[in-house]
């Protein structure tokens, strides 16, 4: 019994989380592009692996311009509350951590850059109501910009919304800046006058811990590097630790296609063609299965994206006057200016200055292009409908000349088009003379006698 337990607590002792650190993994997560909502998945989802890895170590190997505040606040979110510690690398050599990505590197335990990578303007920017910032242009005409806060500093934002926006960045970046012993009177600066560093910089004026020439330099000088979080104070090892690179996994790389401003825009009118072409056909099936998938998928999209709602609600009524131009002609008035709805809402769509997240001009013009010819062809066949020869009904039987057949109750009886028909005529008909159908009343068919030549 004593030898069991001897064994087990032998055991426990023995394990990489509570034994020897430098055989807990080092795990890798590779960040390129904007901040999104695909990439704070995939660091939320990677952090999370590594804590149930019993990682000691995450590395963030970061190269972005910058992205989305939501996307941003929800990664620094998750770096402050695991217990591993966190070190971004801004890497290879070439590579940013612009906007968001400085933010992110100030949130971090231990922030290291590689030679010949920067970072900074963290100016917080979009695009619609309001926009940031203008400092030209005050909140009132005759009201002058404000002064500059230093001489350093770029002059002050002038209207209430930029300086609720400006201000409540500087604040955060400041307490990042201060919950990691860097430099907060620089973080300050980046946000209000979009500063920006070198990686040499960075490290003299305390922004980054350490500069290294690659990965491999970095596990190396962070071996033996001590740092406190939650009041408990941890020494690396990682000299021989593995080292596990997290790759994206399939709904990591669904969200990043989704997410995509342009396909997202592309799902929502695939969503609303379909369900249209569904709605004037009804028991199609297949387009209103596709069109309700990829108007769901769109939405999902949508709500994660910085969209302007003004811009959505002007692409539904562009489709909308361009769908009722088809149905009922106006010589062009509902389609023109369905058009020209749609293609300002396109524009006006995505809510943010970022070029990421912006919808490709010539993906707005093809689709328009396309939505415009889809009318024009619609209203062509209605025209062209409207003026053709009928060719069904009763009236198609008008001018059709046929033969008396035979005489039923006194009641001559044609045969016209493989049916028989009784007729009626002012003029007393015999078997075998000839008629010209001009109309019908009821059943009976209104007949011409033909004068024989």
């Amino acid at each position: 019994m004593w030898k069991c337990l001897a064994f087990i607590i032998l055991a426990l002792s023995s394990s990489p989380s509570q034994g020897d650190p430098s055989q807990q993994p080092i795990w890798l997560l590779n960040v390129q592009g904007a901040i999104g909502p695909a990439i704070a998945d995939y660091i939320d989802r990677g952090i999370g692996s590594a804590k149930d890895d019993q990682a000691q170590l995450i590395i963030i190997q970061m190269d972005t311009p910058g992205g989305l505040d939501k996307s941003m606040r929800h990664i620094i979110q998750t770096i402050l509350a695991t217990e591993i510690p966190v070190a971004t690398f801004v890497a290879p050599s070439g590579a940013r951590a612009a906007s968001a990505g400085t933010y992110i590197l100030y949130a971090s335990h231990i922030a290291a850059m590689a030679p010949g990578t920067n970072l900074g303007a963290a100016t917080p920017i979009q695009i619609g109501a309001p926009s940031l910032p203008n400092p030209a242009k005050p909140d009132k005409p005759n009201q002058p910009p404000l002064e500059k806060t230093n001489k350093d500093s770029a002059p002050a934002p002038a209207t209430t919304m930029e300086r609720k926006v400006i201000n409540d960045a500087a604040a955060y970046i400041q307490s990042l800046a201060e919950l990691r012993g860097r430099n907060v009177e620089w973080a300050i600066a980046a946000v209000r006058s979009a500063k920006s560093l070198t990686a040499q910089q960075a490290v003299n004026n305390n922004v980054i811990d350490l500069i290294a020439n690659g990965l491999d330099d970095l596990i190396s000088q962070l071996d033996g590097f001590k740092l406190t979080i939650n009041n408990r104070e941890i020494t690396l090892t990682t000299a021989n630790a593995v080292l596990v690179q997290h790759e994206p996994d399939w709904r990591n790389q669904f969200l990043a296609v989704i997410t995509d401003p342009s396909v997202a825009y592309i799902l929502l009118l695939v969503g609303v063609y379909g369900l249209v072409f569904e709605f004037s056909q009804p028991g199609t099936g297949l387009p209103g299965i596709l069109g309700g998938i990829s108007l769901f998928i769109a939405f999902y999209a949508l709500q994660v994206l910085p969209i302007s709602y003004t811009g959505l609600a002007l692409i539904l009524l562009g489709l909308g006057l361009m769908i009722a131009e088809a149905l009922n002609p106006s010589f062009g008035i509902l389609g023109f200016g369905g058009v020209a709805s749609f293609v300002i809402g396109s524009i006006m769509l995505m809510d943010t200055d970022l070029p990421a997240f912006q919808i490709a001009i010539p993906v707005i013009m093809g689709i328009t292009t396309i939505s415009a010819a889809l009318m024009i062809l619609l209203l062509g066949m209605i025209w062209r409908s409207r003026h053709a020869q009928v060719v069904t009904g009763l009236d198609t039987l008008v001018g059709t000349i046929t033969t008396v057949e035979s005489i039923y109750r006194n009641q001559p009886m044609v045969w016209v088009q493989g049916e028989r028909w009784s007729v009626q005529c002012n003029e007393q008909l015999a078997i075998g003379d000839t008629v010209r159908i001009t109309g019908a009343t009821g059943l009976t068919l209104n007949a011409k006698k033909e004068k024989s030549s």
